[in-house]
């Protein structure tokens, strides 16, 4: 069984910065793109930023120029370095992982942590 654990989540004032954290363990075969989305009362889940294994990036126009998606293959962990956060960023982040598996692939999401950005 594959889970993934998201850490790094909390309280900070506009201005601030933190860095989540998600690592994957279990049945680890391989992964493909990695990435971060969440959730704002009363939202959608949207998109934050993606990475794949090759390190290709991706990031919401939200995100562009304050935030940061990386991965360690080797301890595969995915990690969203937030700065400049704003009041707008409050919201649950999750983790998301594309896992190659026996006859294709599938998706697992992490649990969720909480980001509140005060004004």
């Amino acid at each position: 069984q594959v889970q993934l654990v998201e850490s790094g989540g909390g309280l900070v004032q506009a201005g601030g910065s933190l860095r989540l954290s998600c690592a994957a363990s279990g049945s680890i075969f391989s992964i493909n793109t990695m990435g971060w989305y969440r959730q704002a009362p009363g939202k959608q889940r949207e998109l934050v930023a993606t990475i794949t294994r090759g390190g290709s990036t991706n990031y919401a126009d939200s995100a562009k120029g304050r935030f940061t998606i990386s991965r360690d293959n080797a301890k595969n962990t995915v990690y969203l370095q937030m700065n400049s956060l704003k009041p707008e960023d409050t919201a649950v982040y999750y983790c998301n992982v594309q896992l190659v598996v026996y006859g294709g692939t599938r998706v697992y999401w992490g649990q969720g942590t909480q980001v509140t950005v005060s004004s």
